[in-house]
Order: structure tokens, then C-alpha cells, then sequence
């Protein structure tokens, strides 16, 4: 499910469109790769018998049950959660089945700031926290790729905002 253009205003660009990083993937296809070979091993181990299909049809409705919990559910909520930077504000959109909705105007752009640890910086993510005006004021984002360049046009554009909104600088009547 991608982002949902008809959301923006007929002035409004989409300057980042992004993801969590991959990174939050990686535990989700590692237990997909060991679920898989294990329901194989079991399917393939079951003595045969009496009781033959019935232990592997089990082994393989389980492995199907956990695979989802475990790999599926993990990669559609990644794959559904966009975040979502334009010129006029910062768009969060999360949900599978049910939807979950945060914009915050640059206008109300306070305070922002970013953290990544070593590893973080290894892989290329870290934690973009924006703290704007408002009753919910502070919002985290954790494992956000290239945080360094999101922390910068934010910054950028929230300036950029800011004078577009004040209009020209008063100079006192002196033109340089």
C-alpha cells in the first residue's frame, strides 16, 4: 500500500517519501529462513505410519501459523508504514488493516534532533525525534534510514517555510 497522494494540497510537494530501514526486516527473514527449514525437516522426519499425513499436515499448519506472526505480519507492517516529509509538513501514515495518522506543519516545527548509535551508523539508521507545538507534542522515529540527510531537510525545509511564509526581509528602504 503506497502513499496516498490525493492527500496533499494542490502546492504541496512530496520531498521524501521513506520507510523504516530495511534493518527492521532482518529478525523477520532470519525466523523465516529457520521456520521453512525446520517445517521441512519435520515434514520429511515423520516416520511413516498410521499417523504420517496427519503429523505433517500439522507441522505445516503450524509452521504456516508462526511464519505469519513471525515473518508476514513483521514485513506488511514495514512495508504499510510511511513517512512522509513535503514541503508543507511531516505525514506519518502506519496500519495493515486498520490506519494511523500524524501530520505535523512545519510551522510547528520546535525542536529536532537525531541519535544513532555506532550500529546504527554502521547500517545507516537512527532515531529522528521532531517535537512540535501542540497537545501531542513529540514524536520518535526510530530506524529511519539516512537520518543525518532527513534531520537536514527538515531543517532546511522548516526554514525554508518560515521565510516563504514572513515574505521579503525588511530592509529599511536600502537595496544593496
Amino acid at each position: 500500500m503506497g502513499f496516498p497522494d490525493n492527500i496533499l494540497t494542490s502546492d504541496e510537494e512530496v520531498v521524501l517519501h521513506l520507510h523504516p530501514h530495511w534493518i527492521r526486516l532482518a529478525g523477520p527473514a532470519a525466523a523465516f529462513v529457520v521456520l521453512l527449514g525446520l517445517t521441512l525437516f519435520g515434514v520429511l522426519a515423520v516416520p511413516a505410519g498410521s499417523f504420517q499425513h496427519a503429523a505433517q499436515w500439522l507441522a505445516i499448519t503450524a509452521a504456516a501459523v508462526l511464519l505469519f506472526f513471525a515473518s508476514l505480519r513483521p514485513w506488511l507492517r514495514w512495508i504499510t508504514t510511511n513517512y512522509v516529509v513535503t514541503t508543507e509538513r511531516v505525514v506519518i501514515r502506519e496500519g495493515i488493516l486498520s490506519r494511523h495518522g500524524r501530520d505535523i506543519p512545519l510551522l510547528r516545527l520546535n525542536d529536532i534532533s537525531f541519535d544513532h548509535s555506532f550500529w546504527e551508523r554502521l547500517v545507516g539508521s537512527g532515531t529522528l525525534t521532531i517535537e512540535s507545538g501542540g497537545e501531542r507534542g513529540r514524536i520518535v522515529l526510530a530506524n529511519l534510514p539516512h537520518v543525518e540527510e532527513v534531520y537536514g531537510t527538515l531543517y532546511r525545509l522548516a526554514e525554508e517555510n518560515a521565510i516563504r511564509l514572513r515574505g521579503p526581509a525588511d530592509d529599511g528602504g536600502y537595496s544593496r
